[in-house]
């Protein structure tokens, strides 16, 4: 599968993070972008790391600057996939035309998957585990990466998972546990490694801390800044990302 389907109703119901790879590939930054694009630039970093998780490969490479922002550029499945926006804004004309009525379109927008869930990760089942009531569902992320979800097996007879399904996998920022490198696993749970790309303050609350996984996708995290401190991470520094398997939920294509 090229692209998942979740990415492609992205483009459908939110066009405005999609059409920020152009103004990427225009600019050559982050800051100019989002300002082209008409969006915040915490806004567009949300953006590209959705893309980025939602995609096989990464659509954006980027190197974090200072104060100013840092630079990016279109991967070539980035390239690829804005070729695809550029053809369906074609169709987009097309599409309105054989509406019948407006409320088509509401109904079709209802249909499509939101989420408040904050990430999002594109994977395939790996395997299927019974435990009883439950199954643990082992997914596989982009460059082999690894994790478990935890789900009721009727839950499985639902989405119909199997090997091989693709799946994206919903974790809430709050349910991200943030350990010094050198902590011990814990017994089943999910451990993955990461490095910090960028940690933003609140001025009342947790800080959102940003954590790029070596297979190029991004996992967004809320910590408190004195345990932050303590634990001495900071930008650039590795780190480890701790949460329960039951704490994954699992979407899929309609």
């Amino acid at each position: 599968m090229s692209l998942p389907t979740l990415l492609s109703q992205h483009i459908v119901r939110r066009p405005q993070r999609i059409a920020l790879l152009q103004h990427i590939a225009e600019q050559g930054s982050i800051t100019r972008a989002a300002k082209s694009a008409g969006l915040s630039y915490k806004a567009a970093w949300d953006a590209i790391d959705e893309l980025n998780n939602l995609a096989q490969k990464p659509l954006v490479e980027r190197s974090v600057g200072g104060k100013g922002g840092g630079g990016a550029r279109l991967s070539s499945e980035g390239e690829r996939v804005l070729r695809l926006y550029q053809k369906l804004q074609a169709l987009q004309a097309q599409v309105l035309e054989a509406a019948e009525e407006a409320s088509d379109l509401d109904l079709l927008g209802r249909l499509m998957l939101r989420t408040s869930a904050r990430n999002q990760l594109h994977g395939k089942v790996l395997a299927i585990e019974s435990q009883g009531h439950n199954d643990r569902i082992r997914l596989e992320l982009a460059e082999g990466l690894t994790l478990d979800a935890q789900i009721t097996h009727d839950s499985t007879v639902r989405l119909e998972l199997e090997t091989g399904t693709e799946v994206v996998a919903l974790i809430k920022a709050g349910w991200l546990e943030l350990l010094a490198i050198d902590h011990l696993a814990t017994p089943g749970n999910n451990i993955l490694r990461g490095t910090i790309e960028a940690i933003l303050d609140a001025q009342d609350g947790p800080s959102e801390v940003r954590i790029g996984l070596p297979n190029g996708q991004t996992l967004c995290a809320l910590a408190a800044p004195l345990h932050l401190k303590a634990l001495g991470l900071a930008p650039d520094k590795p780190v480890l990302v701790r949460f329960a398997p039951s704490n994954v939920l699992l979407g899929t294509p309609l």
